[in-house]
């Protein structure tokens, strides 16, 4: 576990398939096109690198999903609860994706995020990623579909 994790350890841990309902929950209420069941489960089957974030009471804040592939990790989805935003607990669970992903030896992350999520793209070129690019019709949206803005940062 990296250093990171270990300094939070109370608040960041593996995510776990009995933790995804409540993850559900969260999901749900943070997006209007939200990850399935099946996502989480087939992420988790996966062995992708999937993590909560608690507080000290146990309620669920957020939670991240990377999957490392050689030297590149892909950031694919990092939720906080609409009900606990704008505290940095975003920036502290993206410092600890990254601190995990240089663990199992990724120099960079990748990731796609709507161009209509100005928090986010905020968040992340704080972070230092820039933007390498544009998957078309990425995300489902009310009218059709909505482009992804594509972002690396070096690890």
């Amino acid at each position: 576990m990296s250093a990171v994790l270990r300094e939070a350890a109370e608040q960041i841990a593996p995510m776990r398939l009995q933790d995804i309902v409540e993850v559900l929950s969260v999901e749900g209420a943070a997006y209007e096109f939200p990850w399935t069941h099946g996502n989480f489960v087939d992420s988790l089957r996966a062995g992708h690198s999937a993590w909560t974030m608690r507080d000290s009471g146990g309620s669920l804040l957020g939670y991240a999903v990377v999957m490392i592939a050689i030297d590149e990790a892909h950031l694919l989805n990092l939720t906080v609860s609409p009900a606990c935003r704008r505290f940095g607990l975003g920036w502290r669970m993206l410092e600890a994706m990254a601190e995990n992903a240089r663990g199992y030896g990724a120099r960079s992350m990748l990731l796609e995020v709507r161009p209509s999520n100005g928090a986010a793209l905020q968040m992340y070129a704080r972070y230092g990623f820039v933007r390498i690019g544009t998957r078309r019709g990425y995300y489902p949206a009310r009218d059709g579909r909505e482009d992804a803005v594509v972002m690396r940062v070096p690890l």
